[in-house]
């Protein structure tokens, strides 16, 4: 048995593509036609001829439906873009597809491709990487075990990345987004750049023009007078990759010196502003002084000299005032100045019966001092108004109120008028003023202002609790508990009425000698001058309820949705329980409520 020839191997190493013809199959008989006639090179070509006389035999294992000529392996598609390197590196293919075992071939094919392989780092290192990618996927489509071709590779995506990156930058410094959006911003874009090219000039030259572009911005808003902003942006600036200190210490001291000279601006201005009554324009200058850092004897001085001339007559916190009347008929309630100041509205958590609607506690503060009552509006107060006006109370209207009735120790429904005490009878002057809606309290207000030409209202929530808490923040002005001494007409479980009744919930050890509403200011004063706040009468504020703090105003103003159904009742009065008599207590009513046990104060702006 003859032994059959091992058939030859196709080089992995130059070619991973074989033509799928190429599988074993039986020997084929193939006579070759030897023709003198035709030659090419000293090379016979063999043509696939029928058996003649002259043929010469020869037995080869190929597949049974491929031709003679057909080559061992197929030809890759790839092309060069220069023609001549081109043809060379297609002969060579077609070559070595006909003679796939040829160490010369692939030897003279491994030196052309490192010579196409150094011409695409050259292209690389000159920026032109749609060259350098067309050269390397020639490479790595013939040889893509080549270590260079992923090493390539990876460079020329690392500088598609940086030139996408770079043109990004440009593009978002055109349309002045420096800093912002953060993952749209110049800044962004080039920094990016920088991580992957460290020595990147041209990101390098954007975020300087990032740089100036914010420190021009930071004089822009300076000069607008917010320093606070530009400061912030000056920051933004400084914390740049790269930055320049002496820009940015440049464009600083720029902005000192603009505050600088707004300071010394401002010092004139506020002393005008006062001289010339303006006293809302005095304390924002003075404010904006404050914020710039102005000398602070400067400061004091100016502070003092406002606080002195806002108030009528050169009145200063803690003093009493009342208000002419313009025709001179009379004047207004007698008024105590409250200072600016702030506190916490509300109460803590861990105060002793707490209601979850006086918080959360949050910090109140007060820019600008007020004017509120001395004591509640009294029955003779009231009584000028309506002498005045004419006015009808929406008791007098509707023809009801609510009297207590000593028979049953009840609050009940009754015929009463402004012009009737707590039980129905006839009030005296210098009570408060009971059987008085919301609605009637904001009628006084206005005419009030009316004949005095100041701006009087009902005071705001956050105006009553801290004129209650007169400068502490305990629960009640004069402490934790129970008062050792008599402060305030309250609920005391030695009081009793007529028919010797007795409070059921009440100040242990305390009688304040009163079994209804006390005339006005029979007891001390609290803190801020003012009186009655915790005991007497609950009290009319303007706000509108709502259940929590959430979202209150910080500023001491009222409270107020368009259409608000509920007004807030502040304060104590003659039957509150000690719960009650807190100085963070709050209820609602609506604003047709009128009764035995609330009247009202009133507030004036300075």
């Amino acid at each position: 048995m003859t032994k059959s020839k091992p058939k030859k191997q196709i080089s992995p190493r130059v070619f991973p593509l074989i033509a799928a013809g190429l599988l074993l199959a039986a020997p084929l008989q193939v006579v070759w036609a030897q023709d003198d006639s035709e030659e090419d090179d000293g090379r016979r070509v063999r043509r696939l001829g029928d058996t003649v006389s002259e043929q010469q035999e020869y037995s080869l294992d190929f597949p049974t439906d491929l031709a003679a000529q057909q080559p061992a392996v197929e030809t890759p598609n790839v092309t060069l873009p220069d023609a001549a390197q081109n043809e060379q590196l297609h002969n060579l293919l077609e070559d070595l597809a006909y003679n796939p075992g040829s160490q010369q071939i692939e030897a003279d094919l491994n030196a052309l491709l490192d010579n196409v392989e150094a011409q695409a780092r050259s292209a690389l290192g000159d920026g032109n990487l749609v060259l350098a990618n067309q050269l390397l996927q020639v490479v790595g489509t013939l040889q893509p075990e080549r270590p260079s071709v992923a090493e390539i590779g990876g460079q020329i995506n690392r500088r598609r990345n940086i030139n996408q990156l770079l043109t990004s930058g440009q593009t978002a410094l055109q349309q002045d987004q420096f800093i912002t959006p953060a993952d749209e911003s110049a800044a962004h874009f080039f920094s990016q750049v920088l991580e992957l090219d460290a020595e990147n000039a041209a990101a390098a030259a954007g975020l300087q023009q990032v740089q100036q572009a914010l420190l021009e911005q930071a004089l822009t808003t300076a000069g607008d007078l917010d320093f606070e902003g530009a400061e912030a942006i000056i920051v933004q600036a400084e914390q740049l990759p790269g930055s320049d200190a002496d820009a940015v210490a440049n464009a600083r001291q720029q902005v000192q010196q603009i505050g600088a000279d707004r300071a010394q601006s401002l010092q004139v201005s506020i002393g005008q502003s006062i001289d010339a009554g303006e006293f809302t324009d005095a304390e924002a200058q003075l404010n904006e002084l404050i914020a710039l850092g102005g000398n602070a004897d400067q400061v004091e001085r100016l502070r003092e000299s406002l606080q002195d001339a806002r108030v009528y007559g050169g009145f200063k916190p803690g003093q009493a005032f009342s208000d002419n009347f313009q025709d001179g008929g009379g004047q207004g309630p007698n008024m105590i100045v409250l200072p600016a100041g702030s506190f916490m509205m509300g109460s803590p958590d861990s105060e002793a019966e707490r209601i979850s609607n006086e918080g959360p506690q949050h910090r109140v503060t007060f820019n600008r001092g007020f004017a509120m009552g001395r004591t509640e509006i009294t029955v003779g107060d009231f009584k000028r108004f309506v002498d005045f006006t004419g006015y009808r109370t929406e008791a007098e209207r509707g023809g009801d109120s609510t009297v207590y009735d000593e028979d049953s120790g009840r609050l009940s429904k009754a015929r009463a008028t402004w012009r009737e005490a707590y039980a129905g009878q006839r009030a005296d002057d210098n009570e408060p003023v009971i059987h008085i809606s919301w609605n009637d309290a904001s009628r006084y207000v206005q005419w009030l202002s009316e004949m005095t030409g100041r701006r009087y209202r009902l005071p705001s929530e956050a105006e009553f609790e801290y004129a209650m808490r007169g400068g502490t923040q305990s629960v009640y002005w004069w402490g934790e508990g129970n008062p050792s001494d008599v402060v305030e007409n309250l609920t005391g479980d030695r009081d009793m009425s007529r028919s010797r009744r007795r409070w059921n919930e009440a100040f242990e050890d305390y009688d304040d000698g009163f079994w209804g509403p006390a005339p006005v200011a029979s007891f001390p004063a609290n803190p801020f001058g003012l009186h009655d706040l915790n005991g007497n009468v609950k009290e009319w504020v303007q706000d509108c309820w709502h259940d929590t703090y959430v979202r209150a105003p910080d500023d001491g103003s009222a409270w107020i949705n368009q259409g608000c159904m509920s007004r807030v009742i502040r304060g104590g009065d003659w039957t509150s329980t000690t719960a009650m008599s807190r100085s963070a207590f709050r209820i609602t009513a609506s604003p047709d409520t009128r009764g035995a046990r609330v009247g009202f104060r009133v507030v004036r702006d300075l």
